[in-house]
């Protein structure tokens, strides 16, 4: 079985095993056609789509609290076609998540920009791992993480506090690694930190930032994912697993 691992339950993750295979994903090399049909229609609703890199799994399994797995590089526009196909054998998405965690003890998500694939909706800061976050074929996820939170943010959390090791939720629509990253400003300086640096970019990818303060403080637009993770966070706020 390619993908082998517990869905809809938080587990915890202590190393992540996941390896940039040289060779084209089967998705993308066996349906060239659609992906160009269906980027054609993509282009044609939001223009400002770029069919840059990114990639997707091909096989991750969970074993002994460990994520193992193998990925490909592929173009955003094959990605764009397999998420409207996510139900195709052999093919899968893992993405990261810095749970950024105020002094205060808010969550500080954000919520993306109306020319985005996702727009409107609310996450933690991330991006789909690039060949860039990966070392001699091995991803790093920290530095996914801290990557795309400075590029959407213009936060760097690579000084801060980080959780002993991650987590991972694994769903049908794909699998968030994620792990919380832990700063001394209080959540609403760091919003003010964010919405200065989403007002100077010319084009920013986010509106701006959104704080969560407890377990029911459920923004409008919140991804599917995020509900589990923010109860989460909140039932082990005492903790810093």
């Amino acid at each position: 079985m390619n993908f082998d691992l517990p869905r809809n339950v938080i587990l915890p993750v202590d190393d992540v095993d996941v390896r940039l295979d040289p060779g084209p994903h089967p998705f993308e090399r066996d349906n060239a056609k659609a992906i160009a049909e269906n980027w054609r229609r993509e282009m044609g609703a939001n223009p400002a789509l770029y069919d840059g890199t990114v990639v997707l799994l091909s096989a991750l399994a969970y074993r002994d609290s460990r994520l193992v797995g193998r990925c490909h590089a592929v173009k955003y526009s094959t990605f764009m076609l397999w998420r409207k196909n996510r139900d195709v054998a052999g093919a899968e998405h893992a993405y990261a998540h810095a749970v950024l965690v105020a002094g205060d003890n808010a969550l500080v998500a954000i919520r993306m920009g109306g020319h985005t694939v996702n727009a409107g909706r609310v996450y933690f800061a991330a991006g789909s791992f690039e060949p860039v976050d990966f070392r001699d074929g091995l991803v790093d996820v920290d530095f996914n993480m801290i990557r795309e939170v400075r590029e959407e943010t213009g936060l760097d959390l690579s000084g801060a506090e980080r959780g002993r090791r991650y987590h991972a939720l694994s769903t049908p629509s794909g699998t968030v690694i994620f792990r919380r990253y832990r700063v001394s400003e209080p959540a609403d300086e760091i919003a003010r930190r964010i919405s200065a640096f989403v007002a100077a970019e010319a084009e920013p990818e986010i509106d701006g930032p959104v704080i969560v303060r407890h377990a029911t403080d459920l923004p409008d637009g919140l991804m599917g994912h995020m509900k589990p993770l923010i109860e989460w966070h909140f039932a082990h706020r005492g903790e810093s697993p």
